[in-house]
């Protein structure tokens, strides 16, 4: 018996190892919505921790942004008036889960179930637009 649970034991450990070399793009898209709707489970005792959490988002997307700007900059003619387009939109939704940032960061026990549904909301619709064109770069 302890063998055999041994060997279970074996089985499940490398499971994970193995699910993460499938890892695909959708998966990446998927856990970037759940890590920003996991901002929805922080109760208002742990606040520091949302906004931490909600700044390293914005960070990361922020940096990505840049990239995709120095892509657009390359472009040429229609190409990269369309890109230009995009970048902007872009930076208007950015601007938008900043504001909602700082207002996670001021939000009062009373307030924080619309500020953290406020700053999600916002960050998906980012998300979403820097999906849509980074894809439109790679075609």
């Amino acid at each position: 018996m302890p063998r055999m649970l041994a060997i279970a034991l074996s089985v499940l450990l490398t499971l994970p190892a193995f699910a993460l070399a499938q890892t695909t793009g959708k998966d990446v898209k998927q856990k970037a919505g759940e890590t920003a709707e996991a901002i929805r489970d922080y109760t208002v005792e742990r606040k520091d921790q949302a906004v931490a959490h909600a700044r390293k988002l914005s960070n990361d997307l922020e940096v990505k942004i840049k990239e995709l700007e120095a892509k657009a900059s390359r472009a040429s003619g229609e190409t990269k008036v369309k890109a230009q387009q995009q970048i902007d939109e872009l930076k208007q939704k950015r601007d938008q889960a900043q504001k909602k940032l700082a207002e996670l960061k001021e939000a009062s026990a009373a307030s924080w179930d619309a500020a953290k549904t406020g700053f999600a909301d916002a960050y998906r619709d980012l998300r979403q637009a820097y999906d849509k064109a980074a894809g439109e770069f790679r075609k």
